[in-house]
């Protein structure tokens, strides 16, 4: 079984930065891919980002591309989310999973609690 835990979540001003952490452990660090979505109020969840196991491969949801910047460390079973120019628009509930590299909640299965972010004016 593999546990995912998230931190880095907070209170940020608009145009600022975060970057969030998810350290994973139980597992073969190396062998998942990894995600990141989030879930805004009285929104459904959405895809932000993906990364393969080996880190050989990113992708982006269009509305982060440019912005926001994914990248793993397998050597401390943890995988990071580095979010620039941050919106209001990002405010949401952002969670980590380990799963199939892909953009689909279906593609991952393990999960993470989630850290709340919140883009203030």
């Amino acid at each position: 079984q593999v546990q995912l835990v998230e931190s880095g979540g907070g209170l940020v001003q608009a145009g600022g930065s975060l970057r969030l952490s998810c350290a994973a452990s139980g597992g073969t660090f190396r062998s998942y891919a990894m995600g990141w979505f989030r879930q805004a109020p009285g929104q459904e969840r959405e895809f932000v980002a993906a990364i393969s196991g080996s880190a050989g491969s990113t992708s982006y949801a269009a509305s982060v591309k440019g912005r926001f910047t994914i990248s793993r460390d397998n050597a401390k079973s943890t995988v990071y989310l580095q979010m620039n120019s941050l919106k209001s628009e990002d405010t949401a509930v952002y969670y980590c999973a380990a799963g199939i590299y892909g953009t689909y909640e279906y593609d991952y299965e393990y999960w993470g609690q989630g850290t709340q972010v919140t883009v203030s004016a």
